[in-house]
């Protein structure tokens, strides 16, 4: 099978269909000049066979295979090779019956790639098979020798010349079986570390653990008849000393019960005198009415007083508002200023830095005209002598040397002009300049004191600065705490409006009176019993059933106590009826904490107290038991069924879905109640009111610390008022030191100077020009003599500093260009700048016109609020008067209310007395009934106590208590049942039992182990075996890659002789080298040979190696030569 045509198109530099024919069938060499496309014909047949590595075909990806990447109007490269396949026994199996075999591969953009066999549409993996079944492997790294490879070769170290032969020799195969029976092997270890650990972490830990386990199961049931001898001593001696506490106690009963009937006595009394103050309380309050029913004026004044301090507060909010929102614009106007100086001052810079760039930039144009002006005339004068015409249009008469000597004559003529101008000039001001400075000695004196004035000034300014600075104030830190403090005024008055529209969307929550009394106090009223409940979110679900609990009474109202109540239902103006809860007079009962248990082992998890479901100040317990203390609610209706009607229990059920459960029998349900949702409603204001009192909190800290630094506010401020004065007296004492005589004239002596300085720089100007015209008039007269002695000379030599001129030009050019660039930015920049201080000129004068503004609309508001502020001093002055017509009745009340309280103390105390007793006797019985019960337990446990209870405590038998220690013994029995209840929480009844499976598990695996480490010794084994035949491949290949290689050096260099061996000292595996004899020598370094014999000896190793490689010899020699 031998290639008879390849075709191309749009492969590469072969833009259109290209067509190769008329191979040889033994060797083929491809020339032409560079880059005439020779490589990219054998990059073709590279693509077309296959390969899949793009660096061999000097290519990154698929589109570079592209003529012109694509970017021409091809987009897709197509390469097409047809072999001769007449010789049978060389075909590809499957296609022996077709005498050519067309293969084709085509690439597209963006990504499109696809192989043709004969025709038809095949697989990457179809081709490299074709190819592989007759020895050719487009992917073997040794398929194309370049020729650059072929010449590395001889300097190759060994072990790199070991890894071609190895290649050769095909050893692969032995390393891959050899990594597989390493990874084997690691599988191997790794069992055996597992083994092992299972082994160590444990079985051997498990089986020493199941022996001392064993150990302490034998001293344990050793301990336990020694704990059931003393038990039973002890169970005795508890029986005969429970016997003696129940006599006893039944003793302290009787005399509790007779202290209980003594205190009844004392608070009976008590109650009658509370009933004769009460009502000379009533006696009081009538007489008080009737001075507050004569005409309503109090309450008038009252509502008055109110309406204008609302009033009041409001204005005053508006009044901050304003001074924040002045203060806020009076420091973006001084942020405007500060800006506008600063930019000020940066247009001043711009304005320096443009002049400087503008006459750096004339001075290289000035350069760069001169450098064409040089070049103009070097090619005018070529022209010239080149043809004798000059090129000039000037109107000049005369070219070639002439021309340009008569040139530089006239230079010449004019520097010498210049320098005397400006010497003439030169003197004039010199003469100037002494006259100045004499006038300027006059008024020196008056300089140097407006200087020293201006010093001290700026000094003084700076010290200012400095204290302001270590005052531990800053305008930055002033605008931080007056921002914090106007955010939080907002927040709470964001928050006053928020709960206030909400108190409005609930209105029904309100409880809307009148005050009563002048000396009447509003926290005695506690509110409605559904404003006090606070409900956690995972009880939302529940807030249905604890309406039905409630019913009408979520809507009474909780006060402190009766006399409240009642002076809410006579005087309070009530615009509706109510039923008002006195918290010392209501009777809260809760339901027994023995039938709540018994609910809930009922039903586990699904009952709960209604009182336990919500949350409440703890000023209104009382109310809220009255409430919810003995109502049940239940997740379901079998749940509150059975709690309901349960005997135990028996107590009032309502289910989440709102459906009520009586015990007497009545069931009540249906559609949800109007009150439906109110307390989840009522969490919504409770919440706002909790973030209202917070915001509050933080206002007061912020306030008090804006009081606490008001006096370094104070100095702070007083300092920068300072500031501003010293500030503007320096810039005034600025105009006036720069406006003065002594400045002008100190202007005019530096402006003076430097006008010298400019006429001297211009006398050396005019000196360099003339010094320069007569250098040009010597060198034109000297090239005019070469000219005529040697012309050909001359004009070469005048092209070649044309040449040279044209690149000196082209490389100022960039100079003059770059320059310019700079220059046109700059004014650019300056032009943006003037731009901006016009614009933040405007915005400074609008900022002023609304803080004029605004400050008349502050005036305003403040003349107003003084306005209210008087009109409430008066209001509240006559308040004050007619509170005071009701003292008298108030002092009488408050002196009533005293003696009430004191005996209503006194019953309470006599209550809580009682309560005592009465919870000491129970105590008592209590104590009495469990030393029975205890008894009874002893005897129900133990049966031998009945049996031997006659023998206990007698003298001399086994329950003689007189010869017992009981501390002790009880202290032994303490220590046996720990030792005991420790053990049996260790020991293990089975522990004989799986000892033994454990060792035999034990048995098992070191047998497992044993059987892995011999399966791992054969691996180790194998291992061994590869690479023993590996070796034997590698010594087999070499002896055949160093006899060809011997013989193909002495057949091409006749009498010489080459061979490939280990290094001296090393053996075969360490590497190779080459070493060559020429006649008897052998020579010591191929660096010795011939660039001849160092081919020879290349292509003399390269062909054994591919032979032995299944190398095809035809891609080698196309390549190599």
């Amino acid at each position: 099978m031998r290639i008879e045509e390849l075709v191309l198109e749009g492969f590469k530099s072969y833009p259109v269909r290209t067509q190769i024919t008329g191979w040889d069938p033994s060797f083929n060499a491809i020339t032409g000049l560079n880059g005439s496309g020779k490589s990219n014909i054998l990059d073709a047949i590279c693509f077309v066979l296959g390969i899949t590595n793009m660096s061999s075909m000097r290519a990154q990806n698929q589109q570079d295979l592209i003529y012109k990447r694509g970017q021409a109007g091809v987009t897709k490269a197509s390469v097409t090779i047809v072999f001769d396949n007449s010789d049978r026994s060389t075909s590809p199996v499957g296609l022996e019956n077709c005498k050519q075999i067309t293969v084709t591969r085509q690439i597209a953009l963006p990504n499109i790639s696809k192989y043709l066999l004969n025709g038809h549409k095949s697989t990457q993996h179809t081709i490299q098979t074709l190819f592989q079944s007759v020895q050719l492997n487009i992917n073997n790294p040794n398929f194309l020798i370049m020729q650059g490879r072929i010449t590395k070769v001889l300097n190759m170290r060994p072990q790199e010349i070991l890894g071609m032969v190895e290649e050769a020799a095909g050893t692969r195969m032995f390393e891959e079986r050899k990594d597989k029976a390493k990874k084997t092997m690691g599988k191997k270890d790794k069992r055996v570390q597992e083994i092992t650990s299972l082994l160590v972490e444990e079985i051997t830990p498990k089986l020493d653990t199941l022996r001392e386990e064993k150990r302490a199961f034998l001293q344990w049931q050793k301990s336990c008849s020694e704990l059931e001898r003393i038990g039973r001593v002890l169970r005795a001696w508890e029986w005969t000393e429970a016997q003696e506490r129940v006599d006893q106690k039944k003793a302290e009963v009787e005399e509790k019960e007779k202290e209980v009937n003594r205190a009844r006595k004392g608070k009976a009394k008590c109650l009658k005198e509370i009933e004769a103050a009460e009502r000379d309380a009533e006696s009081v309050v009538t007489q008080r009415d009737k001075e507050l029913k004569k005409g309503g004026k109090y309450k008038k004044l009252e509502e008055d007083v109110g309406e204008l301090e609302k009033a009041v507060v409001k204005i005053k909010t508006q009044v901050d508002l304003k001074k924040s929102t002045i203060e806020d614009e009076v420091k973006k106007t001084q942020e405007l200023e500060d800006e506008l100086k600063e930019t000020d001052g940066l247009l001043a810079d711009k304005r320096i830095q443009v002049n400087e760039l503008t006459a750096s930039h004339a001075a290289v144009k000035e350069k760069h005209a001169e450098l064409q002006t040089a070049l103009n005339s070097s090619e005018e004068l070529l022209q010239t002598l080149l043809t004798g015409l000059s090129s000039r249009k000037d109107g000049q008469t005369g070219g070639g040397y002439m021309g340009q000597l008569a040139e530089a004559k006239a230079r010449l003529a004019q520097g010498t002009a210049e320098e005397e101008q400006s010497r003439v000039k030169l003197g004039m001001s010199e003469r100037e300049l002494k006259a100045l400075q004499a006038r300027w000695k006059e008024v020196e004196r008056e300089a140097g004191e407006g200087r020293r004035q201006l010093d001290v000034m700026q000094a003084e300014v700076a010290k200012f600065r400095k204290k302001i600075s270590e005052s531990g104030w800053s305008a930055e830190k002033e605008q931080d705490i007056e921002t914090a403090l106007r955010n939080a005024r907002a927040e709470v008055r964001h928050l006053t409006e928020q709960r206030d529209g909400v108190k409005q969307r609930l209105s029904f929550l309100d409880f809307n009176y009148s005050t009563p009394s002048p000396s009447f106090d509003r926290t005695k009223v506690k509110g409605l019993v559904a404003s006090l409940i606070s409900l956690d979110q995972p009880n939302y679900n529940k807030s249905t059933a604890l309406e039905i609990t409630a019913g009408g009474r979520l809507y009474n109202v909780v006060v402190e106590n009766e006399l409240v109540g009642k002076e809410l239902l006579q005087n309070g103006r009530l615009k509706k009826r109510v039923t008002i809860i006195p918290l010392n007079k209501i009777n809260a009962s809760k339901m027994a904490p023995q039938k709540l248990q018994a609910a809930q082992r009922l039903a586990p998890g699904k009952v709960h107290l209604a009182l336990s479901l919500v949350g409440y100040p703890q000023e209104v317990a009382n109310a809220m038991t009255y409430v919810f203390g003995e109502t049940l609610i239940c997740d379901d209706a079998e749940s509150a069924k059975l709690v309901t009607f349960a005997p135990q229990v028996g107590a009032k059920s309502v289910t989440l879905d709102g459906d009520v459960y009586d015990p007497s029998g009545t069931l009540s349900g249906g559609s949800a109640p109007s009150s439906n949702g109110v307390l989840v409603k009522v969490q919504e204001i409770l919440e706002v009111e909790g973030r209202l009192g917070e915001a509050r909190g933080r206002l007061e800290v912020l306030e008090r610390n804006y009081e606490t630094e008001r006096e370094g506010r104070e100095r702070w401020k007083k300092m920068a008022k300072e500031l501003d004065i010293k500030e503007h007296e320096m810039k005034l004492l600025e105009e006036q030191v720069g406006g003065s005589n002594a400045a002008r004239i100190g202007a005019e002596v530096e402006a003076m100077k430097q006008t010298i300085e400019d006429l001297k720089t211009a006398v050396q100007n005019a000196k360099d020009k003339q010094k320069a015209a007569k250098e040009e008039c010597k060198k034109l007269e000297k090239d005019m003599d070469e000219f005529k002695n040697n012309k050909e000379g001359k004009i070469d030599e005048l092209k070649a500093d044309v040449m040279k001129q044209k690149a000196a030009l082209q490389k100022h050019s960039v100079l003059v260009k770059t320059q310019q660039k700079e220059v046109h930015t700059a004014t650019l920049e300056l032009e943006q700048m003037d731009k901006d201080i016009e614009s933040t000129k405007g915005t400074l004068a609008s900022a002023n016109a609304g803080i004029e503004k605004l400050q008349k609309e502050l005036n305003k508001l403040e003349e107003h609020m003084v306005s209210k502020e008087n009109e409430f001093a008066k209001a509240e002055q006559k308040l004050a008067e007619e509170r005071a017509t009701l003292t008298r009745f108030d002092n009488e009340l408050k002196e009533l209310e005293r003696a009430i309280k004191d005996k209503k103390q006194a019953i309470s105390d006599a209550d809580l007395h009682i309560k005592q007793l009465e919870h000491d006797v129970q105590s008592l019985s209590k104590e009495q009934t469990a030393a029975v019960n205890f008894i009874a337990s002893l005897e129900k446990q133990y049966d031998w106590i009945v049996e031997e209870h006659e023998s206990f405590g007698q003298p001399g038998g086994q329950y003689d208590f007189s010869l017992v220690d009981v501390g002790r013994l009880k202290e032994k029995a303490r220590e046996l049942e720990a030792q005991q209840k420790g053990m049996k929480k260790k020991i293990n009844p089975k522990v004989i039992n799986m000892i033994d499976s454990v060792e035999k598990k034990e048995a098992s695996l070191k047998k497992m182990l044993a059987t892995v480490l011999k399966d791992k010794e054969k691996i180790e084994q194998t291992i061994d075996e590869l690479d023993r035949y590996k070796l034997d491949a590698l010594e087999k290949t070499w002896s055949k890659v160093n006899g060809d290689f011997g013989g193909i050096f002495a057949e091409l260099l006749p009498g010489n002789f080459a061979k490939l061996q280990p290094p001296e000292g090393q053996d075969l595996t360490q590497g190779l080298e080459v070493k060559v004899q020429l006649g008897s020598v052998w020579k010591q370094s191929l660096t010795e040979l011939s660039g001849g014999q160092r081919y020879i000896s290349r292509i003399s190793l390269w062909c054994p190696i591919a032979d032995s490689a299944g190398i095809p010899l035809l891609a080698l020699l196309s390549h190599c030569l």
